[in-house]
């Protein structure tokens, strides 16, 4: 099943900050719920690890991640993945990242995710995977925000603030997750089926 999800997230801190923080993978997995990098192959690869928990059945992933593009000077980057389930299925797939200035002094960075999955996952259906993935990204935009935050401030008291609201990173429980992507999918359609009727 191909599946391709386009986040955006703005931060306030400098682009200097934003993009050494985008292109470290230790500080990213740091904040994405149930990811962590366990080994550094090369300048370019890495060995992930990732858990997610649904219903009863924990998914388990593991696999390399290679940055075979970073560009500085343009902020933008590319990233290529796979990885196996513990239970024989797969995940391939790629991510573009850039960071651009917004007139507020803000930055801008657009997450564009391209990924491939075989095996459990696909039971969850099309929707439902780009739904918990949305409510992924906030909690990992949440983190990033904290942690570039605390590292602007550079102060030991927010930088312990930080690692304590990024340190519950172990199994994501999706449960809850699932939970409130049905709702809003409820709610989406019962929005379009009176619109219609309006129109």
């Amino acid at each position: 099943m191909a599946i391709e999800i386009s986040e955006k997230m703005s931060v306030d801190v400098p682009m200097d900050i934003a993009w050494q923080f985008i292109t470290n993978p230790e500080q990213v997995a740091q904040c994405m719920p149930g990811a962590e990098i366990v080994e550094q192959l090369d300048e370019k690869t890495y060995v992930g690890k990732a858990k997610v928990k649904l219903g009863a059945i924990t998914t388990a992933y593991k696999g390399e991640v290679v940055f075979e593009q970073v560009d500085n000077a343009a902020h933008v980057m590319e990233i290529s993945g796979q990885g196996r389930e513990t239970g024989g299925g797969t995940a391939r797939g790629t991510l573009s990242v850039s960071a651009v200035n917004q007139p507020d002094g803000s930055i801008e960075m657009t997450f564009d995710v391209r990924v491939d999955v075989t095996g459990r996952v696909m039971q969850m259906g099309r929707g439902m995977i780009k739904g918990v993935s949305a409510q992924l990204f906030k909690q990992f935009s949440a983190n990033a925000k904290t942690a570039l935050e605390a590292q602007q401030e550079g102060t030991p008291e927010t930088t312990l603030a930080a690692a304590a609201a990024v340190a519950d990173n172990q199994t994501v429980n999706v449960g809850s997750l699932v939970s409130r992507t049905l709702w809003q999918m409820v709610v989406d359609f019962f929005k379009r089926l009176f619109g219609r009727k309006a129109d």
